[in-house]
């Protein structure tokens, strides 16, 4: 496994390569972990890969990678950097013929999402998002039970995320985390909506397989002088004629 992002300073790589190696099944033995190369090579002790393999950039990592006998290289690599970054590094992940896990969103707009699409569908890499709160056991058992029909007809979904974390403006404070989710050119159009609202929703999605017909949605900054929603709520109408709810703060 290989790791983009999680330098120093960063939150979602730590829990994705702990997480990957929880069941013995993958070991950690390359990254790029930092946009900065002085921190990229600084980060890579913490996680004990080895200097040759503790790159300055991600092309540098897929190019020298690649370069390495077959049965020495990554397996597959894992893109756990901010949003405005995914796109391009999960693409050229796929072209260079590795398998990918990748954060959401995995891509900025329409556009680049058809783009990824294609790279994928050109390739014979596995390409997953990590949607990662579908691994529960429990949520697991509740999709299962749904499917089989023991529930019943599924009529109604309610799904919410609260945090709250960003009720005020920490990312005037330093706060690396609170910065770049907060401003549109590194988060995207969305803020709590696109970063934690999509969990909700994927659950209720993947619990009940059902599709949605119809969606409407309410976006609110609470902190004043935010460019980003901090507080969302959607109805939805699923095609089965089914109402859902989304919340998340």
């Amino acid at each position: 496994m290989a790791l983009v992002g999680g330098g120093a300073g960063s939150f979602i790589g730590r829990v994705h390569a702990t997480a990957a190696v929880l069941d013995n099944r993958a070991a950690l033995v390359a990254g790029a972990l930092s946009s900065n190369p002085e921190r990229a090579k600084a980060s890579a002790p913490a996680y004990d890969i080895c200097e040759s393999r503790a790159y300055t950039s991600y092309q540098e990592m897929l190019d020298a990678e690649n370069a390495l006998p077959e049965d020495q290289r990554i397996d597959f690599v894992s893109v756990a950097t901010p949003n405005h970054t995914h796109f391009e590094i999960a693409k050229a992940a796929v072209e260079a013929g590795f398998n990918v896990i990748c954060d959401k969103p995995l891509t900025f707009d329409f556009a680049q999402a058809e783009a990824l699409v294609s790279a994928v569908e050109a390739s014979d890499v596995v390409f997953a998002v990590s949607h990662n709160y579908t691994g529960y056991p429990l949520v697991r058992q509740a999709r299962e039970m749904i499917l089989s029909g023991e529930l019943g007809e599924i009529q109604a979904i309610r799904s919410n995320y609260i945090q709250g974390w960003l009720r005020t403006r920490l990312e005037e404070e330093d706060q690396k985390q609170a910065a770049w989710r907060t401003d549109p050119s590194k988060s995207g159009a969305a803020g709590a909506f696109g970063d934690i609202a999509t969990h909700a929703y994927n659950l209720g999605r993947y619990m009940t397989g059902l599709l949605p017909a119809e969606i409407s949605c309410n976006l609110k900054i609470f902190a004043e002088g935010r460019q980003l929603d901090d507080y969302g709520h959607a109805v939805v109408r699923y095609a089965n004629g089914a109402l859902g709810t989304v919340t998340s703060s």
